[in-house]
């Protein structure tokens, strides 16, 4: 006869004693209760929709949109479909993250910076930047850039010209900024956009690969769900990673080209893609470097003759090898201005103010953040610095802020996502992004559902890969204890 400790009611008592199984069992109940909340509201969304003789669906996407857009990189036409319309928004919200994260991160690290900085002028120009800018709302601002700036420009009859009519540098009017650029292609300059949103989920894809390895999903239904999709991810990144690299067709849902044929497409192109593989020989080479200086005590010098010569090989290509355009503003015989430019890279007023305006306004918070960060150094650091002669910009530089990195990019990651977010009020400005065209297909559609759909999935993905790629930014530059 079997004892009482191994029959199935002590086994049952036991399993309830157990502090592991009511974690897990609670963890249960609520996505139990989650995933039943989601059915319920989509069985009550669809009743209704129904109830007014609309069935949920995607196939409104196939019909043509039947209105234009002021700007686009994609080749689209008033009559192409709606699922066109929304991927042009798409890429013209990613013009103004990538380069709104790249000015925005430039311009809050000089004025965090700066406000260290022994120059009384400097240090009160950076504070009062950021006092100013951080106090007054965002789409105060972007009316103040686009109405009181950018729109009170002169008559493309009359533009500026700078320095003058025979040597132009900058052509402003009201048609547009004109400045010095790379003859890039729309095609091109598009490859580089899905290059940059490729590197973004390249970071998905190894910490979803360290999540698998590490086998974190024991210990709770929440580690298991994360497991789950972790290992989901895997295989979904792959498939999307080649089609936004290697895509050749433009005609079969995605209407655009791949990365890699976008920028094969022209000379410029190819360069560019010479210039992102020198980037792995010097990776290579600094991470040689440091290895012979701390494990072996030598110099390094030959590595860095070897870094200086790549370095100074990229600067030679993007000068000589881009097809560097200055504007031409036409002139008539009299010398009075035609209204038209030729060459020059060309960026609407629309474009220019919301980046002008979420570069000063997140830069501004990026500015308290970097200085926050630089104050968590201890003062013994820069004593340190000082007693070896460095400089306050070599301390600065070498010492205190690549310290100052752990405490800068956790909330970075926030400003990045906010950044992202705040670029859907390009609406307000007239600057068709992802927004603006959806509410437009919406409006002309009657299908606000699935149009809100799409652009809350495309938002969410958005800022899941940046937070993702900060993270793991973040766990870099963290301490390692041996």
């Amino acid at each position: 006869m079997a004892s009482r400790s191994n029959s199935p009611i002590s086994a049952i008592q036991s399993l309830l004693r157990d502090e592991r199984f009511w974690k897990i069992a609670f963890q249960a109940l609520i996505v139990l209760f989650v995933v039943d909340l989601l059915w319920h509201f989509s069985a009550t969304l669809n009743d209704n929709m129904l109830g007014r003789g609309i069935k949920f669906g995607f196939s409104f996407l196939k019909n043509p949109a039947g209105f234009a857009i002021g700007e686009s990189l994609l080749d689209y036409k008033a009559q192409d479909a709606y699922s066109k319309v929304i991927q042009v928004g798409i890429i013209n919200s990613l013009r103004v993250m990538i380069v709104g994260v790249i000015l925005a991160t430039t311009v809050g690290i000089t004025a965090g910076v700066a406000s260290f900085s022994d120059n009384w002028l400097l240090y009160k120009i950076s504070r009062a930047y950021v006092g100013l800018v951080r106090n007054v709302p965002l789409l105060l601002q972007l009316f103040f850039w686009y109405l009181a700036v950018f729109f009170s420009f002169p008559s493309p009859r009359s533009p500026f010209v700078f320095p003058n009519a025979d040597l132009s540098w900058f052509v402003v009017s009201k048609k547009g900024i004109y400045v010095p650029g790379p003859s890039f292609t729309p095609t091109v300059w598009t490859g580089l956009i899905l290059l940059a949103v490729s590197l973004l989920l390249i970071g998905l894809f190894f910490r979803s690969l360290k999540v698998v390895r590490r086998g974190s999903y024991r210990g709770g239904v929440g580690p298991l769900l994360g497991y789950g999709f972790s290992l989901l991810m895997i295989p979904v990144v792959v498939v999307v990673e080649f089609f936004l690299l290697f895509n050749w067709s433009a005609n079969r849902g995605l209407y655009f080209k791949g990365a890699f044929p976008s920028l094969m497409s022209s000379a410029q192109g190819l360069w560019v893609m010479l210039l992102l593989a020198l980037l792995i020989p010097l990776v290579l080479l600094a991470n040689w470097r440091t290895k012979v200086i701390v494990d072996q005590g030598q110099s390094g010098k030959p590595q860095l003759i070897a870094i200086a010569l790549l370095i100074l090989f990229g600067i030679l290509v993007v000068l000589f090898a881009f097809g560097w355009q200055t504007p031409i503003a036409g002139l008539k015989d009299d010398g009075t201005f035609t209204g038209g430019v030729t060459g020059g890279l060309k960026l609407s007023l629309e474009y220019s103010a919301i980046v002008t305006g979420l570069t000063f306004y997140t830069g501004a918070f990026i500015a308290e953040i970097v200085r926050a960060g630089i104050q968590s150094v201890s003062q013994g650091q820069w004593e340190a610095a000082r007693s070896l002669g460095l400089s306050s910009g070599l301390a600065m530089r070498m010492v205190v802020f690549p310290q100052a990195l752990r405490v800068i990019i956790p909330p970075l990651n926030s400003e990045f996502a906010n950044l992202a977010k705040n670029s859907s009020l390009a609406l307000a400005i007239g600057f068709p992004d992802l927004y603006s065209v959806a509410n437009t297909t919406f409006n002309q559609t009657g299908r606000p559902v699935e149009v809100f759909l799409l652009m809350m999935a495309t938002y969410l993905i958005i800022n899941l890969l940046i937070s993702v790629n900060m993270n793991q930014l973040n766990s870099a530059v963290q301490f390692k204890e041996r």
